[in-house]
This record gives structure tokens, C-alpha cells and sequence, in this order.
């Protein structure tokens, strides 16, 4: 069964929607020590971050650490650059809480990630990455949140992105997801998966699901593993106001909604992404693992241990904090 809440009620789901990706349609296991450039760039620049598959990995901690080290290129601007792609002007969201255990899950999690999406809305924190541009014209903070679904079908990891696609496809079959229609809908699929051995937390990409009236939307969506105890992708939040569990996911969907919102055709059938820098890194990648503040308020009161976001204009005017590799170009939201 798959319960919806917000916008619709509760509802069976009876059938799987069409669903098309301008990535790789093999959709191989993602090996993320391969160096595979991904389809959003043909140059080989990109190779340590990201991957042939078209989607765009939050690393762990440690593996974030030896790509930083491999892609050290001291005398680059740490800049990113535009590359004739889409941004999101704006941003609607629906949250999918995707495995079996959600259905009986009594934990902050689903009620937090709603709180953090209706929070990201206009704060500063979304404001970070509104400097950027497009072909359909500038990042905005603004943004609605849908409330979420349950379907407590068993989940799938992460290893084939078509599979993530295909149940925010399955969702919008159902009527439980419509599509924004200009391309700003944005659906994070959170799974009762551990990550395992995997080397990333995270990822986001685009794609395109059959409408059930008839044609198409594209759309952003994003994967994200059960992070529970897991050191690797955990942002070691001492405040106390959030479960370890919901600390790590809402960290980690700061960095994978910064990019989708500056980065939004990553997989688009144009070929054409937005922005990145000369290592491939988009916004969020640039700040991973670094924090500006103890805790960032969102616009609904709520705060989060949340990594920062990389301004071309901070670096420039020498007003953002350090990364990991000591370029001032982050911005922590406060």
C-alpha cells in the first residue's frame, strides 16, 4: 500500500508508470572508483565526480576526502562555470519514503524531512545559490512542499538510477505526483536501504516520466540510502533536536537540492548541464563536509547541521568560509 499525505489520501497502487532518462539505459551498478565521466560533460576533466550513469554522487567522508586529493588542480579558479544548461527557477517538492519499514515507522524522519522541505523554502539557506543563471532563467528560493508518500513496497538501493526513477514514474502513474510543469518538481526518494560498502550517501539526477492524461514530464529527482548510525555520512549534529538518523539524511539533502536547483540537467536528452567547475564539482560537491554555523535556521523556525553551498560571488569577494581544500567560496545560510 502506498499512503499519501499532504495534497492526496490514501490510495492503492495498481500499476507502473513509463519512464525514460537521457542516462545510460543499462543503468550498470555505479563503481565509483572507475573515473567514468558522466553524460553531462564529454571532458575527461570530470572524471573524479562523476560517473557514466548520469547521476551525481554525494561521496562520504572518506571517499569525498581521496577524490579531493586526486582532483587537486592548485592553479585553476575554484570558480564554477556555466555550460548552457537548466536551472530551477523555483522548487516543488514531494518527498517518497520508500521500503517495507516505513509502515510501521514512529521515528522524527518523515515528519522532519516535511518540516525541512516547508523550512528550505525562502530561507537563507535557499538563497545561497540564487546567483546562478540558466537557459530558463534564475535560481529562486522559493518553493512549495507537497507533503509526502509511504509506499511500503520493498525498496531497492541505489545501484541502478532507473530504479529510483521508476518509482517517482510509479508515483506519478498513481496520481499521487504531478509533475510541476515547468520542469521545477523536484522528488526525493528516501529507502529503508542501508548503504553497506557503498561510497556515497547520496545522489540526484533528471528524467522523464509518462503522464497518465498522455505525453511526458521532465523532472529532478533524488536517491538517498538509511542512514542510521553511519559514520561516513553522518554530520555529527550535537544539538540534540533531531535523531541521529534524521540529522544525516537532512544534511545530505541540503548538498543533493543546492545542486538539482543549479545543476538541473545533469541527464537531459540536450546533453547540456548547467553549472560545475573544472573538476566537475557542482555546488554542493565544492562544500561537502564543511560547516559555516553550529546550526542553520530555516524560514519555519526549524535548524539543522547543514553543510554550506559554493558561491562564485563569496569566493570572489573573499566573504565565504573555507572548504575542505581552504577556498573561502562557501556560504553557510545564516
Amino acid at each position: 500500500m502506498v499512503k499519501v499525505f499532504g495534497l492526496s489520501s490514501v490510495v492503492l497502487l495498481t500499476m507502473l508508470a513509463g519512464c525514460s532518462s537521457a542516462e545510460n539505459e543499462s543503468s550498470t551498478a555505479p563503481n565509483i572508483d572507475d573515473g567514468t565521466v558522466s553524460a553531462q560533460d564529454k571532458s575527461s576533466e570530470l572524471a573524479p565526480w562523476a560517473n557514466g550513469n548520469g547521476a551525481h554522487y554525494h561521496w562520504t567522508r572518506e571517499e569525498n576526502a581521496n577524490r579531493e586529493a586526486k582532483a587537486a588542480r592548485p592553479n585553476r579558479s575554484p570558480n564554477m562555470t556555466y555550460h548552457g544548461g537548466k536551472i530551477m527557477t523555483s522548487v516543488t517538492s514531494k518527498a517518497i519514503f520508500w521500503g517495507t519499514s516505513w509502515g510501521s515507522y514512529t521515528g522524527d524522519k518523515i515528519t522532519g524531512m516535511d518540516s525541512w522541505y516547508s523550512g528550505h523554502a525562502g530561507s537563507n539557506y535557499a538563497k545561497t545559490s540564487d546567483e546562478y543563471t540558466g537557459t530558463n532563467g534564475q535560481v529562486g528560493s522559493t518553493g512549495t512542499h507537497q507533503g509526502h508518500i509511504i509506499d511500503t513496497s520493498a525498496a531497492k538501493g541505489g545501484a541502478q538510477t532507473t530504479d529510483i526513477l521508476a518509482e517517482v514514474c510509479k508515483q506519478v502513474t498513481a496520481g499521487n505526483i504531478v509533475p510541476d510543469p515547468s520542469g521545477n518538481g523536484y522528488y526525493p526518494v528516501y529507502t529503508d536501504v542501508p548503504r553497506g560498502s557503498a561510497g556515497y550517501c547520496a545522489y540526484h539526477g533528471s528524467g522523464t516520466c509518462a503522464l497518465p492524461t498522455g505525453g511526458s514530464a521532465e523532472l529532478q529527482y533524488a536517491f538517498f540510502w538509511k542512514l542510521d548510525g553511519d559514520a561516513g555520512c553522518d554530520p555529527q549534529d550535537s544539538s540534540g533536536l533531531h535523531s541521529q538518523g534524521l540529522a544525516a539524511i537532512a544534511n545530505v539533502s541540503g548538498h543533493e537540492l543546492a545542486e538539482a536547483r543549479t545543476d538541473a540537467s545533469t541527464i537531459s536528452s540536450t546533453g547540456a548541464a548547467a553549472w560545475y567547475d573544472s573538476q566537475g564539482q557542482e555546488n554542493g560537491d565544492k562544500c561537502a563536509w564543511t560547516f559555516g554555523a553550529p546550526l542553520v535556521t530555516f524560514s519555519n523556525g526549524s535548524k539543522w547541521k547543514i553543510q554550506g553551498e559554493w558561491s562564485n560571488a563569496a569566493y570572489t569577494a573573499g566573504t565565504g568560509y573555507a572548504n575542505s581544500s581552504g577556498q573561502k567560496g562557501c556560504l553557510g545560510g545564516l
